[in-house]
Parts: structure tokens; C-alpha cells; sequence
């Protein structure tokens, strides 16, 4: 008589990248239009020392509710507020100065340039590797962007002093992520974007109110409804994936995920605010998509081979 052996079979461990990688470009290229919604309604400075002092508000309240552990040190609460100074204060706020004279779309794509710039400066700080199908992948991306570009450029109906806010925004988010990555803060990302948030604001505050009045804000539902977005989605959600993806992907790979902002961001603004967008403009999505695959894909493992 034999006894039947009981053996464990292992579960398949649903990977749940993708989704966060899908949830993440969804809201960061969103935020360029309630972002464009936004600045329509309030003074582009105001806007953000406000959602930042209340995401940061937010967060560490909601960490002291729940008598989460304080496991950051003064280093690394230090690292995530410079940090915040970069990503928030700086990106922001001259992205948003930029989005006054600038359409929703062409602010995406501006900022999705930033893959090109992490990459090279990846490789010089951070020794990540540079193969060649990551330098084509970043090429087709380049080329995809660019035409989009000189296809918006070429209808004429974005400031040029808008465009140099905006770039100075790219130049700000690249910093923060190589910073993010050079410095590495240990412990509770959740806490450390609630650090983040509030040095943001901290850094807005006196500029928001010097350079800008709070009887030029306009209320409107529309307005509280894209604040309520920037808050929950953009300030918490949005950055909390983007640090998470940072810390798994690498800074190169995570930041070739800003090449699709270009295309979601148009669609957004069409739908949305009803921003023009041509067939020809949609062209640029191909070599984009193209060149986030082989800027993403992992390597494939090396084969071992018999003595």
C-alpha cells in the first residue's frame, strides 16, 4: 500500500508592476491638465504652496493617526527635503509659471524629455550601464518627442518665454531624480513624501504671496476639483509611485515611462480642455512606445553552457 506524498505546489506571484506603472503615468499626465485648469482660475505659486503645505499636511497627519514609526533619520529627512526643494518648489513651480502661456500637451512633452537627460546622467553618477539598446531606445524616443514637437511649434500657439519655464522644470525634475538616487534616503517613502511636500511649500510660500495676490483667484468648482487632483493624485499618490519606481526600475527605466506623457497628455487636453491635436502628432507615439520597450526590457539572462 503506498502512501500518496502531499507536495506544495507554488503560487504564481501576481506581479503588480504594470499596474503601477499604468496608474503612475495616468495621474502624472493628468496633472498637466488640471494643472492647465488650475492656473486659469489661481495664481500659479499660490496654487502650489497651497496643495503642497496640505499634501504634506496630509500625509503626516495620516502617519500620526495610524502611529506609524518614525524610521527616517535626520540625514535622510534632510535628503528628502532638498529633495522636495527640486521635484516640488523648482519642477513645479516653474512648470506651472510655463503652463500660463504654454498648452497642457506641449508641457508634457517638454517634460518628457527628462529620460534622455536621467540617462546620460545616470551613467556618469550613478555607473548604470549604457548599452546600445538602451542608446536607441532613447534615440527613438528623442525622435518621437521631437516630432511631436516641431509639429506643435509649427501651429504657432505657445509662448517662447513659456517654453523656457518649462525647460528649466525639466532641468529641475532630472536633478531630483539623480539626487533621489544619489543620496538614497532609507526608510518610509510615504513619510519621506510627506517631508518633501511640506519643504515644497516651505520654499513656494514667500514667492506665492510677494509675486503673485490672492484676490486674482477665481473660484470655481472647476478649480476645486483640479485642486482636489493635484493634492490627492499628483502631491501623494503620483510621487509616492514614482519613488517606488525609482527604487525598482532604476533611475533610467523609470524615468523612459515619462515618454508616454507626450501622447496621454494630449489625449487628456483634448478631451478635457479641447486642445487641437493632429494625426500627424499621434505619429509620434510609435517610435515612443518603441523606444520605452528597449529602454525598459531587462537583459536577457546568460545562458549557461556545458563544460
Amino acid at each position: 500500500m503506498s502512501a500518496a506524498t502531499s507536495m506544495s505546489v507554488p503560487r504564481t506571484r501576481f506581479n503588480t508592476l504594470p499596474l503601477l506603472i499604468a496608474l503612475f503615468c495616468l495621474l502624472w499626465s493628468y496633472a498637466f491638465v488640471a494643472g492647465k485648469i488650475g492656473v486659469t482660475d489661481c495664481p500659479p505659486l499660490i496654487l502650489l504652496a497651497t496643495r503642497f503645505s496640505l499634501a504634506g499636511v496630509l500625509i503626516l497627519g495620516i502617519s500620526w493617526l495610524r502611529s506609524d514609526k518614525w524610521d527616517l533619520s535626520w540625514r535622510d529627512a534632510a535628503v528628502f527635503a532638498v529633495i522636495g526643494v527640486a521635484n516640488n518648489a523648482l519642477y513645479l513651480g516653474l512648470g506651472y509659471t510655463g503652463l500660463k502661456t504654454v498648452s497642457a500637451g506641449l508641457g508634457a512633452l517638454i517634460v518628457s524629455a527628462n529620460p534622455v537627460f536621467t540617462a546620460m546622467l545616470a551613467a556618469l553618477f550613478l555607473g548604470e550601464i549604457m548599452t546600445l539598446r538602451k542608446v536607441i531606445g532613447l534615440v527613438l524616443g528623442i525622435a518621437g518627442v521631437a516630432f511631436i514637437v516641431w509639429h506643435r511649434l509649427k501651429i504657432g500657439t505657445d509662448s517662447p518665454h513659456g517654453i523656457l519655464f518649462t525647460l528649466a522644470s525639466l532641468a529641475s525634475i532630472v536633478a531630483g531624480t539623480i539626487l533621489f538616487k544619489l543620496l538614497a534616503p532609507k526608510g518610509s517613502l510615504w513619510i519621506g513624501n510627506g517631508i518633501q511636500n511640506i519643504a515644497g511649500g516651505l520654499a513656494v510660500m514667500p514667492f506665492a504671496f510677494t509675486l503673485s495676490s490672492a484676490s486674482d483667484i477665481v473660484p470655481s468648482m472647476r478649480l476645486a476639483g483640479a485642486f482636489a487632483f493635484l493634492v490627492l493624485g499628483g502631491s501623494i499618490l503620483a510621487y509616492l509611485l514614482w519613488f517606488h519606481l525609482l527604487k525598482v526600475c532604476g533611475a533610467t527605466a523609470a524615468s523612459a515611462y515619462h515618454f508616454l506623457m507626450p501622447p496621454l497628455g494630449m489625449l487628456f487636453a483634448y478631451l478635457v480642455l479641447g486642445e487641437h491635436v493632429e494625426f500627424r502628432d499621434l505619429l509620434g507615439i510609435v517610435p515612443v512606445a518603441l523606444g520605452i520597450y528597449l529602454v525598459t526590457r531587462p537583459a536577457a539572462p546568460a545562458t549557461a553552457r556545458a563544460a
